[in-house]
Order: structure tokens, then sequence, then C-alpha cells
């Protein structure tokens, strides 16, 4: 069974994993394949392995080790089919006659006894080696994660809300959040960075995000908490991390400088190309931003010397051949970038819907292919979605549980009430309490500690479960069942990711 010299890499021997499997329900070669998507779920196949083929590549992921295998088409298919004779396999179930005697009945046509035998062996060793058929022992810890003690760590503050423009997907409803426009006061951001202070244990990094509507339409405000921030650092023995998060149309110099100064992260909203951008992001009067933002996103994106920011754009179903934006990024001269799928009803006549899936899994296999030839040429950039850590990345309790939202993670209205995150805020059901009280309704966020990828059904049956720690809790409760339930579209446009993400590693140390 050849592995590409024993492409392994995962998260065996951390505190950070587990999957699940598919067999039967993989995208191969970029083709929409039977067997995938059925019913919000990856169907047929059991929890412990999951093997796809992707771009020339075949791959198989255990679920609970973290280890990824490159493996040629006879291992492929034998472990596709010890999968399917049993979804727990062992080293003492390999080694049974029953199991060699059904791998030879399914396959020997296919293959030689000598090259079955050959792989089975492989398989057994791997299997004793805890890089595959690993067994869930991670389940028993999240009595542990409910429990825990939970400190913030984070606020995203509303700085404003209103919008100089008109983006017709905006969840925040141009800037006004379902409510009024308003400008955050600097009394009140300054309470909620001594709510985040006094509330972040010994925790030393802590996260403020300046978010709108459009934060620069309240600049002065932004400058003057970062500087109280940067008084309150000394006093406390703190680190703010601060990003902003703007349209930039009100981008100057001045403001510029400031960024680069005392933001960590800034990011940066552009759609791709212009008639795609001004399509969905014009201004109130329907003219397109596109010519007005392009020159000083690149001017501040190289004066970050390409670090430390991202371009961020939206697809709808206006623009499903989305590959092709990221790569308008790329030509613009940008080196780190993200584009999202649009969420939103499927009344919305720019709404993703299950029939587009396909032509998305498409170009997500393009896009795919595109970064490995980008990064042969030595001209590569980070695509935020395809970014994924195999070797480490966040902790067990982090991969249980989560973003934090409700818990280690509150959004800040401009009038200073709490709630869980920013697609919150509006829904009085989640108002958490306000920067003069502070958590008035702690039963919110208990309720959201108990959110986790074992309390969630469809979690427990999908191999990325640990990679996205459970989605998005919002889109789970406005276009699905509830908090414990998942946004299903969404879910499947995560697995694809990840299965790219994956083959990209693999294809980059095949180079190498």
């Amino acid at each position: 069974m050849d592995e590409n010299q024993g492409f392994q890499n995962g998260n065996a021997g951390n505190d950070s994993q587990g999957w699940t499997n598919t067999n039967n329900g993989s995208y191969q070669n970029g083709d929409y394949q039977n067997g995938g998507y059925q019913n919000g779920g990856y169907q047929n196949g059991g929890y412990q392995n999951n093997s796809y083929q992707n771009n020339g590549y075949n791959i198989v992921l255990d679920v609970n080790s973290g280890c990824v295998h490159v493996v040629d088409e006879p291992g492929y298919e034998v472990i596709a089919c010890l999968n399917r004779m049993n979804e727990n396999q062992t080293v003492q179930t390999l080694k049974e006659e029953s199991t060699w005697n059904q791998l030879k009945d399914e396959l020997e046509g296919k293959y030689s006894e000598e090259e079955l035998r050959d792989i089975l062996d492989d398989v057994t060793e791997l299997t004793a080696n805890g890089q595959l058929f690993v067994v869930d022992t991670y389940e028993p810890f999240i009595g542990e994660v409910i429990k825990r003690k939970t400190v913030v760590k984070a606020l995203c503050l509303h700085i404003a809300h209103d919008c100089n423009l008109a983006c017709k997907y905006c969840f925040a409803e141009e800037g006004e959040y379902h409510g009024r426009r308003a400008l955050m006061t600097y009394e009140v951001g300054k309470k909620a960075l001594d709510f985040l202070i006094a509330n972040s244990g010994t925790r030393r990094n802590l996260e403020v995000d300046f978010l709108g509507g459009e934060p620069l339409m309240n600049w002065q405000v932004v400058k003057d908490l970062v500087a109280y921030g940067r008084e309150q650092e000394k006093l406390h023995d703190k680190h703010f991390r601060f990003t902003v998060t703007t349209n930039g149309v009100l981008l100057n110099d001045d403001i510029q400088e400031f960024i680069n100064k005392e933001m960590d992260n800034v990011v940066i909203s552009l759609d791709g190309r212009k008639e795609v951008n001004d399509r969905m992001r014009p201004f109130r009067n329907g003219k397109g931003s596109y010519d007005l933002i392009v020159p000083k996103f690149q001017k501040l994106a190289d004066s970050r010397n390409q670090e430390r920011y991202y371009i961020r754009g939206t697809f709808t179903r206006n623009n499903l051949d989305f590959s092709e934006d990221v790569k308008h990024f790329a030509e613009l001269g940008f080196k780190q970038m993200s584009i999202e799928p649009v969420v939103g009803d499927e009344s919305d006549p720019y709404a993703i819907r299950e029939e587009d899936l396909p032509q998305i899994f498409d170009e997500y296999d393009k896009l795919a292919r595109y970064i490995i030839e980008k990064d042969k040429k030595g001209e590569g950039f980070n695509f935020f979605h395809f970014m994924i850590d195999l070797e480490g990345g966040p902790c067990l309790y982090k991969r249980l549980s989560g973003c934090g939202s409700g818990t280690e993670y509150l959004a800040v209205t401009p009038w200073g009430d709490f709630y869980p995150c920013h697609q919150f805020v509006g829904d009085e059901n989640f108002l958490m309490g306000n920067v003069n009280e502070g958590i008035t309704r702690p039963e919110i966020a208990d309720e959201f500690r108990c959110c986790n990828v074992y309390t969630k059904e469809k979690c427990k049956k999908c191999f990325a479960r640990f990679y996205c720690s459970g989605g998005c809790m919002a889109n789970a409760y406005k276009y699905a069942d509830g908090l414990n339930d998942s946004y299903d579209l969404g879910c499947e446009m995560e697995r694809k990711r990840v299965e790219c993400a994956i083959m990209i590693k693999a294809a980059m140390a095949d180079e190498n």
C-alpha cells in the first residue's frame, strides 16, 4: 500500500483529534457522486474513517487519531471494504479469518491474494500503531467541557450601527441590526473593555474586534478606545489584540497609519470582480464601490507587507463561479484572502440552494488546483477556508465546544447590550445583559455552553466535526431547528472545504 512516504500527518499525540467516516459518499475528482449529499449528512459509511478521492489523490482520514493517509488505488479499495465490513475494526478483527475471507470474496477478481494480504497486513500494523480505525475516546470529556468555568476572552464592539454602503445581503440590515442607527460612545466602549478585563481571569491576551455597520464612521471613538486599552494593559498585565473590519470607503492615509500601528489584523470587504462586487455592494445611490475601494485596499495590504489582514468576500447565487473571484484577488496582488458563502433564507434571490451544491463543490476543486499551481510557481497565497493544521490546531476543549459565542465571546451594541455574538444582535431572546449591570441572564451562556459536537446528532456522524467544532450556532438557530441543530447547506460546504484543504496538504507534501 503506497502511502507516499507515509504522509500521515494528523493530530495523533495531540489533544485535539476526532472526525468521522464516509467511504461511499465521496466527491471524486470534482464530480458530484451518489451517496454524498443526502438529507443534510453523509450517509453510508462508518465513524472511524473518511475516504475520498480528489484531484488524483486517494485520501483516507482516520477520524479519531487525525492521521491522513495518501494511498494507492488498491489500498484505498481495501480500506473502504474493511470499513464497510466493520466500522469498528480492531487489530483482533482484522486478523480474523472471516475478515480475510470476506475481503478476498469482494476484491480477489481485481487484485491478487498476495497483494490483498500485504495491504491487510499494512492496515493491521497501522491500526496497532494507533493510526487507523482508532476508537473515539473524547466523548467522555464532554461533561468537563460543559462544567468548566469559562472566561471572557473576546468582545465584538459594534462601534457603529450605521453604514455608507447598502449591501444587498447584509444580515445587519445596512448596519441597523434590526433596530436603530447609532454610534457607540466612548463611555460605553470603555465600560465594555473594563468588563472584558474584569471577566478574563488569568488570561493575558484579549481580543477586541471593531465591527459595524462601518467602524470608520465612528473612527475617533475607535482611536480613543484603543488608547484606553493600551493604558489598561499596563495596569492589569493584559495585552489587547485589536481588529477592525471595514468596507474601505473612508480609508485614508491617516487611518491606514493608525491601523498599521495598532491593529493586529484588519478585515477588508470586497466580493471579487468589479461586476460581482458592484452588484451586491453598492452605495445607497446604487453606484458601485469597487473603483473607490480597490486602490485603497491594495495600498493598505502592501503597507502591511501582505500580512496581518484578510480581504473578505461573499459569494451568492449570482457568482457561483467564485473561484474566478479568488483568482481576481490574486491578480490584484492580495496574499491573504477569504470568500464566504452567503447565508440567507431560500426566498432571497441571492441565497444558495441545495441544487447549487454540485457547482459549488466543483468551484472548490478548481480553486484547490489553482492554489497548488500558484504555489508551484512561487506565487502562493493563503485562502482562509483551506488553511488547516494537521499536526496541532486547537486544543480538545476548543474542538469540542466550538467558537465560544455566548461564553468566551460576546458582542456589544452601541448602547452597551451584550449578545452571544454579532449575528444574534437585535434578537431580544438572546439579550444577556449590559455594560452597566454585567451578565444578567447567565442561563443563556449555559445554553451555549451545552452546544457541542456530541449534543448535535448530525455532528456525531460527520467526519469534519472537529475541524468546524459544530459550525455556526447562529446559522443553526436561524435556518435549522435551533442551536443544537446544524445548517445543512453550510455543513456540506464545510466538508468539501476540509477535503480540499487536506488534498492541498497532500499535494504540497508530494512536491517536497
